[in-house]
């Protein structure tokens, strides 16, 4: 069949030639050179419309994927994906279709694309429960989230995520070697959480709100006690309390501190902030010399990070 071309509010589209042959009875009187004229423009312009436009190539499940799996290799992230998906396509029913799901969330995460390795292994997750994979999915997710982490001056929503995720996984997959990784990132979380209330504390202690500042200390002593930054949330509300001149109350932060750090610095610190006040607690230790040089309690741990986002904690 003839085509030629036809414009509506979308651009110029092909239509049967025969209907505008129909369209236009004075065609009939035209010669036969001139209609050939008429119909081989028509065909230009047709076939010139998408000259990018890919054809439809049926191959092999084996091809796709050895395809995909050595772009990964080559870190051509882009055209792996693209492999994958269309081994999805083309074998919805095959097993490699699955697996080709998963290897492009993969592909998703090692391109930095983190929403989008999120979206395929959701889908994935919903899809395939028992899959022998399973537990490398929920691991991705989690880390997927964990790339995400900023520093601690900025919100800490994908830290929160991060840390219920892996957390997930642990829970289902306790023996497996992604529980025990799962399980230092999730740490690092609640590092990155805690040093973000921190911060906050901080602002609020300069702008001298005090009972803020305090409020967000008491977070990281009683939400994450375990942190490294337990120890300056201590004498941070020993400091504010002494600011509102509840002396009192000053008291018992600074004496968890001298009980569970009484090498630290940051007791050293209240010690003498309440000296100075007139009411240096009696039943303080004074502070001690610290002898372990790799870990010391003022919670600057000398340990070595596990990747990059441990670095931001």
């Amino acid at each position: 069949m003839h085509y030629s071309t036809s414009h509506n509010k979308t651009g110029t589209v092909c239509v049967p030639a025969t209907v505008v042959t129909m369209q236009n009875p004075t065609v009939k009187t035209l010669g036969k050179g001139l209609m050939i004229v008429a119909l081989s423009v028509a065909l230009t312009a047709c076939s010139s419309k998408n000259p990018k436009e890919e054809v439809f190539l049926e191959r092999s499940v084996a091809d796709l994927y050895d395809e995909a799996m050595n772009a990964l290799e080559e870190q051509e992230y882009r055209i792996a994906i693209k492999s994958f998906e269309e081994l999805e396509r083309q074998h919805p029913y095959s097993k490699w279709a699955v697996k080709a799901q998963l290897m492009s969330a993969y592909a998703h995460y090692m391109r930095g694309r983190y929403g989008d390795a999120i979206v395929s292994l959701e889908n994935f997750i919903e899809l395939n429960p028992g899959h022998d994979d399973i537990a490398y999915a929920y691991y991705l997710r989690g880390l997927s989230y964990y790339e995400q982490i900023s520093d601690t001056s900025r919100d800490q929503y994908m830290a929160t995520m991060a840390m219920a995720y892996l957390q997930e996984v642990v829970d289902r997959f306790p023996n497996s070697d992604y529980a025990r990784d799962s399980l230092l990132k999730i740490d690092a979380c609640r590092d990155q959480i805690a040093g973000h209330n921190m911060e906050i504390g901080r602002f609020y202690q300069d702008k001298n709100n005090h009972l803020a500042a305090i409020n967000r200390f008491k977070t990281v002593t009683e939400q994450y006690e375990r942190t490294i930054h337990t120890p300056e949330a201590l004498f941070r509300m020993t400091e504010s309390y002494v600011s509102l001149g509840l002396f009192e109350d000053a008291q018992k932060p600074a004496s968890v501190l001298g009980h569970n750090f009484a090498t630290s610095k940051w007791y050293k610190r209240a010690y003498s902030l309440l000296t100075v006040e007139g009411i240096a607690p009696v039943k303080f230790p004074k502070p001690k010399q610290s002898t372990d040089k790799t870990l010391s309690n003022d919670g600057q741990t000398d340990t070595k990070k596990t990747d990059k986002k441990d670095t931001e904690s």
